[in-house]
Order: C-alpha cells, then sequence, then structure tokens
C-alpha cells in the first residue's frame, strides 16, 4: 500500500490505504516505521489497533538508531505496544529472514483491543461499539466520534446521542481531542521504552545549516542546476554528441559504400543511410547527453536535496498561487512531461493540481533539450552550456509569470499548506541510481526512436 502517516483521508494515498485495510480480507499487517522517529511514525500504529487485524511492526533503519544516540529496549516496547515487533534494515537487509519466519511461522500477537484513551472515551467507545455489527467496530466506533462523513451510514439515533454528549463534555473539536489522545500515550511508551543518552549534531543538520540557509539557499539551488545543464548540454555532454557522430559518420560511409558494392539502387541506399541509420543517429545522438542530465537529476534526489527545495521554495510558489508540492512535477518534468503531470495527482488542491499540470510542460523536458541543445549548439557554439542552463531558469521564470496570471484571472483563493518529511541526507544509492537512470533512458530511446 502506499506509504502514510494516518488513516485520516487528507491525501488520495491514504483514501486508497484505508479502503482497502477497511473493506478487503486481510490476515495480517505489516507495519513498516522508522526506528529513528519512533513518536511519528506510530500514530499510524494506533489506527492499525483499531482494525481487528493482527499487525507486525517491521522496526526499520536499527542500524542507524545507535548513531543517533537512541537506545531502544524493544521487550518493554513490545510489552508496551502489546505487539510483535521485528528490528530490520531495509538498507542492510538485515532482520528480513527473521521477518519472514515470524509471518510463515504465525509468531505473532493475534488482534487485541487496544485502549489507549481516557476513561471518558473509551466508555463511550464500548457504548458505541455495542450498537455496531460486523468487523472494526472499534475503528468505526472511533470515525463516529470524530464525526467522519464516510461513516455516516452507520450512525444511530442512540450512536448520535453518545456522539453529542462526548462532545459536551470535551467542548473542543473532537477529532483534535483524539489525535491528541494518541500522542499522549505514543508520548507515555516512548519514555518507558526509549532513551537518548545523547543528541550529536548530525551531517544532516550541518548540511541543512548551508542548503537551508534563508540567504544562501536560491542561489545554492540556482548554482546545482545550472552545473546540472551546464555539464549535460555543455563541454562534456557536446562531446559525447561529437563521439555519437562520428560512430554513425563512420558507420554510414561503410554502408554506402558496402551497398553500391553489391548494386543497391540510389533510392534504397539513400532508405537505408540518409533515413534509417541517421534517423537513429539523430535520436541516439543525444542520448549520452540525456542519460549525464538524468544521472544528476537522480542522484540530487536520492541525496535528499530535492525535497529539501521543494520545502524553501514553498514560500516563493504560495505567493503565486502554487505550493512546494508543485516543485515535484516541476523537477519530474526534466525528465518527461508525461510522469510529471501524472505525479500531480498527488496535489489535494483541485486548483492547485490544474495549475500544476498547465504549467509543468513548460520545463524544458527530455524531449525539448535535445532542440535546446540544438539550437544552443548552432546559434551559439562557444557557449551552448551557458544557453542551455540559462534557458532552464527561464522556464521557471515563466512558470512564475503564468502562475500569478492564472491565479489573478482564473484561480483565485488560497494555495494549500505544504507539508513535507525532510530525509537525512545519504549517499545514494549505486543500485537505485543505475535503475532509475537505465528506465529513463531506455524509456526516452523506446518512445522516441518508434515509427
Amino acid at each position: 500500500l502506499p506509504g502514510i502517516y494516518s488513516l485520516s483521508p487528507y491525501s488520495l494515498e491514504e483514501e486508497i490505504s484505508r479502503k482497502y485495510l477497511f473493506e478487503e480480507d486481510i490476515d495480517l499487517i505489516i507495519n513498516i516505521i522508522d526506528s529513528t522517529s519512533i513518536e511519528r511514525s506510530l500514530y499510524l500504529t494506533t489506527q492499525l489497533f483499531e482494525l481487528d487485524i493482527p499487525v507486525i511492526i517491521a522496526m526499520n533503519m536499527t542500524d542507524l538508531v545507535m548513531n543517533n544516540g537512541i537506545r531502544i529496549d524493544l521487550d518493554i516496547l513490545e510489552k508496551a505496544l502489546d505487539t510483535t515487533l521485528v528490528p530490520i534494515s531495509a538498507l542492510k537487509k538485515t532482520g528480513i529472514v527473521d521477518l519472514i519466519l515470524t509471518i510463515n511461522e504465525k509468531r505473532y500477537r493475534t488482534a487485541k483491543d487496544h485502549r489507549i484513551f481516557d476513561h471518558e472515551l473509551e466508555e463511550a467507545l464500548r457504548k458505541i461499539k455495542d450498537e455496531l455489527d460486523g468487523e472494526h467496530k472499534r475503528f468505526i466506533a472511533v470515525n463516529l466520534i470524530e464525526e467522519d462523513h464516510r461513516f455516516v451510514s452507520y450512525r444511530t439515533p442512540v450512536i448520535d446521542g453518545i456522539v453529542q454528549g462526548v462532545k459536551k463534555r470535551y467542548v473542543r473539536d473532537m477529532e483534535q481531542i483524539i489525535a491528541d489522545e494518541r500522542y499522549r500515550h505514543i508520548e507515555f511508551v516512548r519514555d518507558d521504552a526509549i532513551k537518548v543518552t545523547h543528541q550529536n549534531k548530525t551531517m544532516t543538520d550541518r548540511l541543512d545549516a548551508i542548503f537551508l540557509n534563508r540567504v544562501f539557499a536560491i542561489p545554492i539551488f540556482m548554482v546545482i542546476m545550472f552545473t546540472v545543464y551546464y555539464l549535460a548540454a555543455g563541454p562534456i555532454g557536446g562531446w559525447t554528441v561529437g563521439m555519437v557522430e562520428v560512430v554513425f559518420d563512420f558507420f554510414s560511409e561503410r554502408m554506402t559504400v558496402f551497398l553500391q558494392n553489391v548494386g543497391a539502387s540510389p533510392w534504397s541506399t539513400s532508405l537505408v543511410v540518409d533515413g534509417m541509420i541517421a534517423g537513429v543517429g539523430a535520436v541516439l545522438g543525444f542520448v549520452p547527453q540525456l542519460m549525464i542530465l538524468f544521472l544528476l537529476i537522480s542522484l540530487l534526489e536520492t541525496s535528499g536535496y530535492m525535497s529539501r527545495i521543494s520545502f524553501f521554495l514553498d514560500k516563493l510558489f504560495q505567493r503565486v498561487g502554487l505550493s512546494g508540492k508543485s516543485l515535484i512535477p516541476f523537477i519530474i518534468g526534466s525528465g518527461c512531461s508525461v510522469p510529471a503531470i501524472m505525479s500531480a495527482r498527488t496535489i489535494t488542491d483541485e486548483k492547485e493540481k490544474k495549475m500544476t499540470i498547465m504549467l509543468t510542460p513548460f520545463i524544458p523536458c527530455s524531449a525539448k533539450l535535445p532542440i535546446i541543445t540544438l539550437f544552443a549548439g548552432y546559434f551559439f557554439t562557444n557557449r551552448s552550456g551557458l544557453v542551455s542552463a540559462s534557458l532552464y531558469f527561464m522556464s521557471i521564470a515563466i512558470i512564475l509569470i503564468s502562475a500569478f496570471i492564472l491565479k489573478k484571472v482564473y484561480f483565485k483563493g488560497r494555495p494549500s499548506s505544504y507539508i513535507s518529511e525532510l530525509p537525512k541526507y545519504k549517499l545514494p544509492s549505486l543500485r537505485y541510481v543505475t535503475y532509475d537512470v537505465s528506465g529513463k533512458t531506455l524509456a526516452f530511446i523506446k518512445n522516441a526512436g518508434s515509427i
């Protein structure tokens, strides 16, 4: 299922996961959590406990816990949560066999009624459950107290009376009350099972002090993106195009001589040499440049930098009617506009989503980059890299100006807020980067080289 932080459906991913968990016949839930951020990760866990389905907690990133000065007593944590814990590291592939054995041998606890709220809430939930039939009674009861419109079909006069009684006692918004109670329970569990021995200033903290600096963040981003496009379309990229052209010129000459020697007609020779070989060469000539571009973008994404720059640019985007969410499609758009437009589905605000879809094609994608490079190389022989990079920044300027105009004319209103997880900086995975770059490159060759 999609990666989510709660079953409160504020996004499409959460809606899909909740619908599946609630409606399908499920034997077991494997809840993967970040061991370095227990408090945030366990919020979803408290909701999963309400579904009356056995839950195994796979505690990922356990290899990083000690480095962060965190000591977790797994026995106390397992007892406090009253479920089965399996420590793993997906990166180093440790604990995976234990997890599989725990599943196959059914060495996990069956679902229980986890009581985590205060006495009055628990009493109200018990009364509502007595009025319900079928499965997932506690989950339904909690959502009825939160007055979730998706569960309106379960309401009865008796249940409405119980919910109204709870609301009168607490006065505040019940959804907030439920959330506060969950965090109160999580903090209790955390304090009991987790000890922070020391809090070192991590490499991520040091790098963020530079890359998220209020003054230098944007100039650094401009330098980085300028370097990316300069390398892809400048001296290195230009050299690779020249090398491919030399290979195809050599091949064309040899094929011309061969066809003439076997008595091929001029039109068939032209078809093979000027049509097929030159046509394929026109596509493949730019592949090394695109591979350089895809490689550099992938390194930025997997290192954790791109998620930070989208967070930082959120304030600027807010002024023109967008949010930092829109930057992700814009970044993907540097590879191809089609998946970039598809990625806009994660934007929940309808106006913002439409604006992003309309503006994404302004980003120079892999189909536009060869044209940009061709024109830059033809008209600006000695400055092709500089021109190609400047066109990238010009496209961002056009997007911001166009967004501002659209906001004033068509899509009036306040842009949505942007909440994003900032992962730790890490060295990119060679396996993932290779997979990512090769996939994008093959897709380009297939689409651009098709008849």
